[in-house]
């Protein structure tokens, strides 16, 4: 099952993507994408509202907007230089454990929403990411069990401004959590959809131009061990996202760089999660 949300910032409703790849809203069955849905085990009952319900389900209107596809998680848990390839253009020494860190919640836009770049930045980068969506709660996990413990998955772009993040000292969250700086989206497939998240090949272009091209099977650290990981420090929530770190090809990567700037479209994708795209703003433009 594909799950969206959808309409204008603030009245967003649940919603669907059918068979047919129809939107439909499914406001109707009571519950909208939070911690409540995904920790009552309220996926297998939307399944059994829809089959006698579907058809009572409208079709969402066209040029509706999409949202972020839940709302309000508890926390955004990214994991840094989880890719091998990206290390290596990072010129880092390979993790031998996950480099972890947090992304403010405030942070989270739709899937085709604007981008701002925020005040003062002259290094805003772009990462496609798979995120995992907790749907059970998670707290000293066994690497073996853990994927009964993920609701499903969603394309995350991990914006992140680099002087912000690097160059300004302390902790890596100041780089990653601008307004506007945690598109997800456009939908979560449910894990059912994904039977093996470490084979899926995600690609990132700027422009039109294809900067970003590889597999999940580069991660350093694959899918469940890195629920078992991070639950061994902290309660993970139902709906709590895991962003499990970006391939090689990211601006900072390119000699010279290249950072974003106004007017410059970004449009991503990974297997069977569907593509985004957003248009980036300049701050001055605001």
């Amino acid at each position: 099952m594909k799950l969206i949300r959808f309409g204008q910032s603030g009245q967003e409703k649940a919603g669907i993507v059918d068979a047919k790849g129809i939107r439909r809203d499914v406001s109707a069955f009571g519950q909208d994408y939070d911690e409540t849905f995904f920790g009552t085990d309220c996926i297998p009952k939307l399944e059994k509202w829809l089959t006698t319900e579907l058809d009572n389900c409208p079709e969402v209107a066209e040029g509706e907007r999409w949202a972020a596809p839940l709302c309000r998680p508890s926390k955004i848990v990214c994991v840094g230089l989880n890719y091998a390839k990206h290390a290596a253009e990072a010129k880092a020494t390979i993790p031998t454990e996950p480099i972890l860190f947090f992304k403010a919640t405030s942070a989270i836009v739709g899937p085709y929403d604007q981008v701002m770049i925020p005040r003062d930045s002259e290094k805003t980068d772009w990462e496609v990411e798979l995120a995992v969506i907790i749907g059970k709660k998670a707290t000293y996990v066994a690497e073996e069990d853990a994927l009964e413990h993920i609701a499903g998955y969603t394309i995350h772009n991990d914006y992140s401004e680099r002087a912000f993040q690097l160059e300004h000292k302390g902790q890596w969250v100041k780089g990653k959590s601008a307004d506007t700086f945690a598109p997800l989206g456009p939908y979560i497939a449910t894990s059912d959809e994904i039977p093996n998240p470490n084979v899926l090949n995600l690609w990132l272009d700027v422009n039109g131009e294809r900067l970003q091209d590889s597999n999940t099977d580069d991660m350093i650290f694959s899918v469940p061990f890195l629920v078992h990981y991070i639950s061994k420090y902290m309660t993970l929530l139902p709906g709590d996202i895991i962003s499990t770190g970006t391939p090689s090809g990211v601006a900072m990567g390119f000699t010279p760089p290249r950072y974003l700037r106004g007017g410059e479209d970004i449009e991503l994708g990974i297997e069977g999660l569907g593509s985004m795209r957003q248009t980036i703003k300049s701050y001055s433009d605001s």
